[in-house]
């Protein structure tokens, strides 16, 4: 999402930098826009290296592009930090002198600000006078904490922890869809492999992209994820990697993964199945490699079912869990997608299922996807095409708008 983030001249403006850190490590294009100020707190390079988007100050730069209300029409959310006692006056008054100032004129995003101050200022009857003015026109207000402030002094007033408006940020982003927060997530994701031999295996071309970024969304509304990879490359997973809330566990067969989610699914309040699962398996795997020179014409292999790992979590699902299914679908003969996903479902027994169309050029190892999600009552809940982080946020939407 575009996501501006205003910073202003106090010396909070340092944990700025954090926040438009982790922003940027969610995927959103973060666009800084300081005060004079604040440059003198924090440089212009070190904004511009952090949101990697150019800065300025100015509404004379760049006018072309009308920038100094282009940036507030574009934005998904403005956000204010620190937000001093003199901008919040301003803000209150509706001054436009600078660029920042323009942004919050121009933009019908919700703004969210996060104050910093001394006590005295904050206490002030004019700021809370500012304050109550700000909010009645429906701006957010996340702090100011109470502790240790510049100069020795503590009280209210301390700028609240980039962590904390990060969250506060992700909150206000999926307004209204839900939230996930305190909730805990089992999520699979890539592809199972069944050994032929030591060498070989049957697999399939999974890349666990769409599985990771369902485990992402989650995380950002404040599930706990756990993340069961099967066999996904370390370039896909490192997005994950760094995320605090997702726990990562690789497995590799059907077995293995079916042990993992059986240990783990009982305390998961939702469990995705989005890992492409082997649907059969070799009746006997070959201790040494299979060769050529040893066969006796064609090489015949006889293939058993794996387990269904979906349709036994369903059977077991605990009271107010949520089981939600992926299927990718090649339709033929004029069945249509959405007919797929229903008969599936029905079949597996899921409370949701989130169904692609897949092809040589389609679906797997691609990074855009088309997902149809249906529900228990044969209904199309979602039908969304875009990246595979797109598709997941719907989904993700879908699963909490069902469990509200």
């Amino acid at each position: 999402m575009f996501v501006v983030v205003g910073v202003t001249g106090g010396i909070a403006a340092y944990k700025t930098v954090q926040l438009v850190r982790l922003l940027v490590k969610d995927g959103h294009d973060v666009h800084v826009i300081p005060t004079d100020d604040a440059l003198r707190f924090v440089g212009q390079p070190t904004w511009e290296a952090i949101s990697r988007n150019p800065v300025t100050t100015s509404v004379h730069d760049d006018v072309a592009q009308v920038r100094h209300v282009a940036l507030g029409q574009r934005a998904d959310l403005v956000v204010v930090a620190p937000a001093t006692a003199n901008t919040i006056a301003k803000m209150a008054a509706g001054l436009a002198g600078d660029l920042l100032g323009t942004t919050l004129l121009a933009t019908t995003a919700p703004v969210l600000i996060a104050p910093a101050m001394h006590t005295e200022m904050w206490l002030h009857p004019a700021t809370q006078a500012n304050v109550d003015t700000l909010t009645t026109r429906g701006v957010r207000m996340i702090g100011p904490e109470t502790g240790e402030l510049t100069g020795g002094d503590s009280g209210p007033g301390r700028m609240a922890e980039p962590e904390r408006i990060h969250d506060a940020v992700l909150r206000e982003l999926h307004h209204g869809s839900g939230g996930a927060a305190g909730s805990a997530w089992l999520v699979t994701a890539g592809g199972t492999r069944e050994p032929l031999d030591p060498v070989r295996f049957i697999g399939n071309r999974s890349s666990g992209r769409q599985g990771v970024e369902v485990a992402l969304a989650a995380a950002r509304r404040g599930a706990d994820v756990t993340l069961l990879a099967a066999n996904v490359d370390r370039s896909v997973l490192d997005r994950a990697a760094g995320d605090p809330r997702i726990r990562i566990v690789p497995v590799s067969t059907t077995e293995d993964l079916e042990r993992a989610v059986e240990s783990r699914s009982g305390a998961a309040d939702v469990v995705v199945m989005a890992a492409a699962v082997a649907d059969y398996r070799p009746h006997e795997v070959a201790d040494e490699k299979l060769r050529k020179e040893h066969a006796e014409g064609p090489l015949r292999l006889e293939l058993v079912e794996t387990p269904d790992i979906l349709a036994g979590l369903a059977r077991r699902r605990r009271e107010g869990q949520t089981i939600v299914g992926f299927a990718a679908e090649t339709p033929v003969d004029g069945e249509s997608l959405t007919e797929r996903a229903v008969a599936k479902r029905r079949r597996k027994g899921a409370d949701l299922l989130a169904a692609n169309e897949v092809g040589w050029t389609a679906g797997f190892e691609q990074d855009d996807n088309h997902l149809l999600v249906v529900d228990d009552s044969d209904e199309v809940v979602a039908d969304v095409e875009g990246t595979k982080r797109d598709t997941a946020e719907v989904l993700v939407d879908a699963i909490l708008a069902r469990s509200r």
